[in-house]
């Protein structure tokens, strides 16, 4: 089928993904700025990705700091040195995002990032005019339980793009991109990155892609 409008992951899907040594950075950053100059490794690494509210709350415990400030330093600290890195060269589009403006369909983000990155990301880029919608997280603990695989983010961006669910598809890289587009009833499409090569699928995508090209086959 053809679709009514496409939506992408950000991060190893249009742009690079930032090397895990930033991000790691980034959350020893955001430990500093409550106050905990010396955090666990564990509690680093729970706190760095895929972070839940219980791995936010188990961290926070343990040093006897508030959530909500010890998320929003993590966030801020990890959408500071990520702009950082895209500043300095490390967070280049991919050589085949041309083929996201030959799709003549509105089109939309929604990534697990913050929403202040993805606009640094927009901007730095000159993308954002190719973009009808764009989403990102709040920097609140509230966002972890927003994010995907929960639909909330891309039922958003579904609303401002005034598309059918069962007439779009979703662009991602991972399996919690697979079950966001599940939970929101669009079809999914797995891009087959580089940094995937040997990654396991928890669900069957409705299509798989070698590059974003592939997307003019179907889109």
């Amino acid at each position: 089928m053809t679709y009514d409008a496409v939506v992408f992951d950000n991060d190893g899907v249009l742009t690079h993904p930032t090397p895990i040594d930033v991000l790691r950075e980034a959350t020893v950053d955001g430990f500093a700025a409550v106050g905990v100059d010396d955090p666990d490794p564990d509690h680093v690494d729970r706190m760095t990705l895929h972070v839940t509210p219980e791995d936010l709350q188990a961290a926070s415990d343990a040093y006897g700091v508030d959530p909500e400030a010890l998320w929003r330093q993590r966030d801020m600290a990890f959408s500071e040195r990520q702009v950082a890195d895209m500043r300095n060269g490390r967070k280049p589009l991919y050589e085949d995002y041309d083929a996201v403006r030959g799709l003549d369909v509105p089109r939309g983000i929604v990534s697990t990032n913050q929403h202040r990155t993805i606009e640094e990301i927009l901007d730095f880029h000159g993308i954002r005019g190719d973009f009808n919608a764009y989403y990102g997280r709040e920097m609140e603990p509230a966002s972890l339980r927003r994010k995907k695989p929960n639909a909330h983010y891309l039922d958003r961006a579904l609303a401002d793009l005034e598309a059918d669910p069962g007439r779009t598809l979703f662009v991602g890289d991972s399996n919690s991109d697979l079950e966001a587009a599940a939970n929101a009833g669009t079809d999914a499409a797995f891009l087959w990155r580089d940094h995937r090569e040997d990654y396991d699928l928890s669900a069957t995508p409705d299509h798989e892609l070698d590059t974003l090209h592939d997307l003019h086959d179907i889109a």
